[in-house]
């Protein structure tokens, strides 16, 4: 009878851990049900230029001497691009270009700058190329996913997945119905909740992300209880040793 007791229990305990082990497929499995999704942002997305943005900005034409004054260099004075001078945009807006003074950019797309500056240029400039690069314009991975850390990227242009694969997708116990994006821009700080189990994050304002986003990764109840808890090796340790202590007093 006592025997009966001590399996019984032990059944009970690691029916409970299996069933606390377990995960539900429809929090695991990303964009779900087959709806189509038709985004124009998908198609037209371009980062937007903030304060405190770092430019690169680089003039050229078929005449290289007429571009020489708009492409200004470091030290030495040297035609080298690994010192050529950046432009930082201030809390005003703009930023301080040469012979052509302040102009305000924030807002702007670097395509929508591009234009804006090659007006300006042709006045001086035949047929100006106007080459222009978010130098600063990284994402940072925090929480349950497998790489965690702050990436930087050459084309400024990332989607919520793509940066969740850059960092080696999420652990198995991440929240995928929960995902944290904190946005700063200038003063303002944006704090949003995605579903990535839901294909309308497509049609999200939100699923490119700009220039210095964090995206978070909470862990699920049950990374959290086994932070508390224990590992499940750690629960069977605890029962074998429970179960030892159980025969030596039903002796």
């Amino acid at each position: 009878m006592k025997n009966s007791y001590i399996f019984k229990f032990i059944f009970v305990f690691f029916l409970m851990v299996l069933i606390t082990s377990c995960v539900s497929k429809k929090k695991m499995i990303y964009f779900q049900n087959d709806e189509l999704i038709t985004n124009e942002l998908l198609k037209n997305y371009a980062p937007r230029i903030q304060t405190d943005d770092i430019l690169s900005i680089t003039v050229s034409a078929s005449e290289p001497e007429s571009v020489k004054p708009y492409n200004l260099y470091q030290g030495s004075g040297l035609s080298s691009a690994t010192n050529q001078i950046t432009y930082l945009v201030d809390l005003s807006g703009d930023i301080t270009f040469p012979e052509l003074g302040k102009i305000n950019v924030v807002g702007l797309t670097t395509n929508e700058l591009k234009n804006k500056l090659i007006t300006s240029l042709k006045l001086f400039v035949k047929e100006p190329i106007v080459t222009i690069k978010l130098e600063n314009f990284r994402i940072t991975v925090l929480g349950e996913v497998r790489s965690p850390g702050a990436f930087k990227l050459d084309n400024g242009s990332i989607s919520i997945p793509e940066a969740i694969g850059m960092a080696g997708d999420l652990t198995i116990q991440g929240k995928r119905k929960n995902i944290l994006l904190i946005r700063k821009s200038g003063e303002k700080v944006e704090s949003i909740r995605l579903d990535l189990t839901d294909q309308s994050i497509f049609k999200s304002p939100y699923f490119y992300l700009a220039q210095n986003d964090i995206i978070y990764v909470e862990p699920n109840k049950a990374k959290v209880n086994s932070s508390a808890i224990g590992t499940t090796s750690s629960l069977i340790s605890i029962a074998s040793a429970l179960l030892s202590l159980i025969l030596i007093i039903t002796r």
